[in-house]
């Protein structure tokens, strides 16, 4: 048989299936499994798999590329982000085209999908609107014919994002009937703005007192009334960073009604607590939501094991220490958000792969096919199932080895996991077929970024 590659001799492990097989690659797409040792043409490049596992490349549902929220702009571009991304075994990405005040959802995102082709793999798109006015609908329309189907809102940060509830309504009124889904970032501002005056008042809004500013009931109360709305329009509906079981169970049982519902949770909610804000560095590990109790963090965990969590995204921000420090003592000025983009696969893998028996298939499910699938990027992304792209971490499920930032790829200078021991990892990655890194070395640098445009996504209720 002929092709462009074969990798050779590993476990493939796709969300429904593993098994030993080698993988024949055609045309940058997977053309054939094959019983191990099956014969080839001799000159077709061989990836040597043996005593490894052969996964579909991560699709990380949630990352923010150069992104601005209040005075401070995160430090990557496409290039930076994706050259991290590939050498954690994350394959695909999707970005986000936040608009400024002022600025036209449609034209943030073409301007946002111009950047993709200087990446090192291939992005999706969300894109986001704040204000109703007479021209949203066709934005909207235009965004869902150039494959931009998912649209972020905020039920926060108000005069900057934050959406109201009838500018919620209305979005996903008119995504129902464009195969589009809202993206929600779910914290009641009104809860989140008493909590911070009330720490404010008492001189306790400081980095080190994140957790009291944005409490677990606001993140649970708006999950409440954005279900309501997308059940009284009868619309799907995505939960990004779900830090809470309680949030998770409240998306679970309107599923259990029939509403096309998605709870995201990322690593950094399910891998850190709230005790890493009374270190040394607590500016270091503020995001929104914050990162909560431990009693909480275990109580989310158990989903990953029931189901009830649907993806696992990164909410990859790469600000540094520098501006995460400047306004440490009111973290109502603070840049939100931690970088984790490179590191969402290995420390996954480690923690409930490695240390809890979580499944390779469930594995693959929350970091790939699942994100894929809810993002309407299935099954050319999150598969490697004959069809898909030849997009492929090879995984050393032995290598033991420590996080520091000084080895990673980054865009900045820290990494809340610095010092992890952690077991596993990609050491090769192939990006549409071509190989990209390779023992841990980027082997191939070429530009080649591709935008993936999303597909319709279903708005009836789950089978």
């Amino acid at each position: 048989m002929s092709a462009d590659l074969v990798v050779r001799g590993g476990t493939v492990v796709d969300s429904a299936w593993e098994g030993p097989a080698d993988v024949l690659v055609s045309d940058g797409v997977v053309a054939a499994l094959l019983a191990r040792g099956t014969p080839v043409d001799p000159d077709v490049p061989v990836v040597d798999a043996r005593g490894r596992l052969v996964l579909p490349g991560g699709v990380d549902p949630h990352c923010h590329v150069g992104f601005t929220s209040g005075e401070y702009t995160s430090l990557d571009d496409h290039r930076e982000c994706t050259t991290a991304a590939v050498f954690g075994g994350t394959t695909t990405i999707v970005d986000f085209a936040i608009p400024r005040p002022g600025q036209r959802p449609l034209d943030v995102a073409r301007a946002q999908r111009a950047k993709i082709p200087a990446g090192l793999c291939d992005a999706a798109l969300h894109g986001c609107v704040v204000e109703w006015d007479d021209t949203t609908a066709d934005q909207l329309r235009v965004l869902a014919d150039e494959g931009v189907r998912t649209i972020k809102m905020f039920t926060t940060y108000r005069g900057e994002s934050m959406a109201d509830e009838s500018t919620i309504l209305r979005t996903m009124a008119a995504l129902r009937d464009l195969g589009g889904m809202v993206v929600v970032h779910c914290e009641a501002d009104h809860i989140i703005v008493d909590s911070q005056e009330h720490a404010a008042g008492v001189d306790r809004i400081g980095a080190g007192d994140m957790p009291a500013t944005r409490p677990e009931l606001a993140e649970t109360a708006s999950v409440a009334e954005v279900l309501a709305i997308a059940e009284s329009q009868r619309t799907p509906v995505y939960f990004v960073h779900q830090s809470t079981a309680a949030a998770v169970e409240l998306v679970a049982a309107a599923r259990r009604r029939g509403l096309r519902a998605y709870t995201e949770t990322v690593a950094h909610h399910l891998l850190l607590d709230e005790s890493s804000y009374a270190g040394p560095e607590p500016e270091r590990f503020v995001c929104c939501p914050p990162l909560r109790a431990r009693e909480s963090v275990e109580a989310l965990t158990r989903h990953l094991f029931t189901g009830e969590i649907s993806t696992i995204g990164s909410d990859h921000c790469c600000y540094d220490t520098a501006q995460k420090r400047e306004h440490r003592h009111d973290v109502r000025q603070m840049p939100n958000g931690l970088p984790g983009v490179e590191t969402r696969l290995a420390t996954v893998f480690s923690e409930f792969v490695v240390g809890r028996g979580l499944s390779l298939t469930r594995f693959v499910e929350l970091t790939a096919a699942n994100p894929a699938r809810a993002n309407g990027l299935y099954p050319r992304k999150g598969s490697l199932m004959p069809g898909a792209d030849a997009d492929i971490a090879i995984w050393d499920p032995r290598l033991a080895w420590t996080v520091t930032a000084a080895q990673l790829h980054q865009a900045t200078d820290y990494t809340p996991y610095e010092g992890r021991r952690l077991t596993g990892r990609p050491t090769t990655v192939v990006v549409g077929g071509r190989v990209v890194v390779d023992e841990g070395e980027l082997v191939d640098g070429t530009a080649r970024g591709r935008y993936v445009p999303a597909g319709d996504i279903p708005a009836g209720p789950v089978q």
